[in-house]
């Protein structure tokens, strides 16, 4: 037993431990939610991550996404998640893929390799198209509904798709995953009313990043930049990958 995972292996058990040092986990997204995902499940002892996401670190990532350091500002967000995850664990295999995950990308990725998916991007699209492929292939996956303009950590459950209420992107996912017959969806959300930004902070996110994420260079910006906090999307996060933990040990 290597002893930085020992802890955990005192409450799971080594046979449990086996299981997590042979499984593939994809996640798409490593920010504010998918970050600290990567982040638990490195020190949780699994075996292998892919990494995808197409951003670099900006200034205004640093109050919310693990990765996201003054030294390390401009570079691609996967290379530093990768560069933490062998710091934490150097025997985890990592493939990074600097990609805007959507339709016109999917075909690079195999869902059937995968023992476990997680959805921590922004955009509709590209999270609706990760659902179907993931249930094309029968790969169990987990998605991030919305962690922007929240401000209560403790308003985060864990549910079916369709039995969420409150927030507008599970809204959003309810109409458009029952369009295309898809039944059921583990989802990470909060009950909590989102919190309307000012038009000054909303402006001065704006001008701070402008021209350096990906969803701006792909011309799939949202209409406005959610508020956030070091304390919401991190837990978001957390409890995904303790879902994730939970259900490969099964």
């Amino acid at each position: 037993m290597e002893k930085r995972f020992s802890r955990t292996q005192l409450l799971l058990g080594p046979q449990a431990m086996e299981k997590l040092k042979n499984a593939r986990v994809a996640v798409f997204g490593v920010g504010g939610v998918g970050g600290y995902a990567v982040e638990a499940l490195a020190r949780s002892g699994i075996g292998a991550l892919d990494l995808i996401d197409d951003d670099v670190v900006c200034p205004s990532n640093i109050n919310r996404q693990i990765i996201a350091t003054t030294r390390t500002v401009g570079r691609p967000k996967v290379d530093v998640a990768e560069e933490r995850v062998h710091d934490i664990n150097p025997d985890c295999v990592v493939r990074t893929y600097k990609t805007f995950y959507m339709p016109e990308t999917a075909d690079r990725f195999d869902f059937k390799e995968y023992d476990y998916i997680i959805d921590a991007i922004d955009t509709v699209t590209g999270k609706l198209e990760l659902v179907v492929r993931a249930q094309e292939a029968g790969t169990p996956i987990i998605s991030s509904m919305g962690a922007g303009n929240k401000l209560d950590p403790t308003a985060f459950e864990v549910a079916d798709l369709y039995k969420t209420s409150v927030c507008p992107l599970a809204k959003v996912m309810r109409r458009e995953c029952k369009k295309r017959g898809i039944k059921h969806l583990k989802v990470v959300y909060s009950k909590e009313e989102p919190i309307r930004p000012s038009e000054d902070v909303m402006t001065d996110a704006k001008e701070t990043e402008d021209g350096t994420t990906g969803a701006e260079r792909k011309d799939t910006r949202r209409r406005s930049i959610p508020g956030s906090t070091a304390f919401v999307p991190s837990v978001a996060g957390l409890i995904i990958a303790g879902e994730v933990v939970k259900d490969l040990i099964k």
